[in-house]
């Protein structure tokens, strides 16, 4: 399941697997993936973080806990194709 979920937003978003390696830690897309996979899934932020190439563990879940709390409906969020 985890795998056609993030097979689905790559396409959606027009990636491909480079992509996520070229891509900060930090990019709002990958954090927005990341959250999807971690309220559909029952995948841990460890294998998140290395699907995702989101870096270690402890801040991988410091960022997507800081994109989660971020400033509501002013657009810097990315709406996920739900």
């Amino acid at each position: 399941m985890a795998e056609g979920l993030i097979t689905e937003e790559l396409a959606r978003l027009n990636w491909t697997g480079e992509d996520l390696l070229r891509r900060t830690k930090s990019d709002p897309m990958k954090l927005a993936v990341a959250a999807r996979l971690r309220r559909e899934t029952t995948l841990s932020i460890k294998q998140i973080a290395g699907r995702l190439s989101l870096g270690k563990p402890k801040g991988a879940k410091s960022n997507l806990h800081k994109w989660l709390k971020g400033p509501p409906d002013d657009g810097s969020q990315p709406k996920l194709g739900i």
